[in-house]
Parts: structure tokens; C-alpha cells; sequence
């Protein structure tokens, strides 16, 4: 099972596009946008990806339009602030992340395979007693990536760093 994740797309409507089009492009079998999102209408490329796999959503903190919330559960499912799920046998938690010792206690609490987030518009992959913190990036921000980013994750694989793959959109 191949889990795509997207994050911090912030109204970038052509950013969405390519990053929903790497992710069908790459047979992704789950994604999860890791929030901000921010309008509507940002959700529009990842509604016919939806059609073929399960759409999670998880709220950022520019997201404060319940329309947003709707629309999310209108693509697939809005799980507020943060998700645990068991996909294709792993335990993969969601949090946009903008609390990094929210983030350092879900990885820190051995509940989890993969701990994913974004905010912080950078790309990372971490391996820490078991657990793998994974953040797909965002749109680039000064101090953080200079491109915008998907990651993969291939839950089929042994759980590791190795698992995870970013790709460039």
C-alpha cells in the first residue's frame, strides 16, 4: 500500500493540480493533505483522486472556514485536528503540525509507525526508536524549500526512512 501526502498548499491552485497529478501518477492506494489548504477550491484537483482511493484531511492552522471542513468531507474524510488510522497495516497518525511538541510526543510515544505533518514548508523524513516522522513539505517559504513537495510512503516496505520518497512538483 503506497500512502501519498500532500500539505500546505495555501490557495495554489496549480500547486495542487501537479501534486494531485504526481500522486495519481505514482498509484497511490491513500493521501492525506496534512492542512492548509486554506479555501475551497483548493480541494478541486484531489476530488477525482478521491474517486479511486481514500482522501483524509486533517485541519492547518490557516484553516478556520468551516466551508473548508465541508468541503474536505465532501472529498473524502475531515478528521479535525489530527487522525490515527491503521492503513494497510501500520499505525500512521496526521497533524498538521503546528505544534512541534505535539509532534515530538506523537513520534516519542512508540503509538506509531509514521507520524506525518507539515507546516513548516519543509521536507523531512526522520527515524526515531521505531517510529518515522514524515513531512511532505509545502510551498516554498524563505528558510524552508525552494520547491514544492509530495512524499510517498510505502507501507509495504519495512518501516523506515527508506520508505519514504519526496518528490518535486
Amino acid at each position: 500500500m503506497r500512502l501519498g501526502l500532500v500539505s500546505d498548499t495555501h490557495d495554489d491552485l496549480d500547486a495542487a493540480r501537479r501534486g494531485a497529478d504526481e500522486l495519481a501518477g505514482a498509484g497511490v492506494d491513500a493521501v492525506a493533505h496534512l492542512g492548509d489548504v486554506v479555501a475551497p477550491f483548493t480541494l478541486a484537483p484531489f476530488e477525482s483522486l478521491a474517486d479511486d482511493c481514500p482522501f483524509h484531511h486533517v485541519r492547518g492552522n490557516n484553516e478556520g472556514e468551516p466551508a473548508l471542513w465541508r468541503a474536505a468531507a465532501d472529498v473524502g474524510t475531515h478528521h479535525g485536528d489530527a487522525a490515527a488510522l491503521d492503513l494497510g497495516g501500520r499505525a500512521v497518525a496526521l497533524y498538521h503540525g503546528t505544534s512541534p511538541v505535539l509532534v515530538d510526543a506523537l513520534v516519542d510515544s512508540g503509538d506509531y509507525d509514521y507520524v506525518c505533518h507539515g507546516h513548516t514548508h519543509e521536507r523531512a523524513v526522520e527515524a526515531r526508536d521505531g517510529t518515522v516522522r514524515v513531512n511532505p513539505g509545502g510551498l516554498p517559504i524563505p528558510g524552508a524549500d525552494d520547491a514544492f513537495h509530495v512524499a510517498l510512503v510505502d507501507l509495504d516496505d519495512p518501516v523506515g526512512s527508506g520508505a519514504v520518497t519526496h518528490r518535486t512538483v
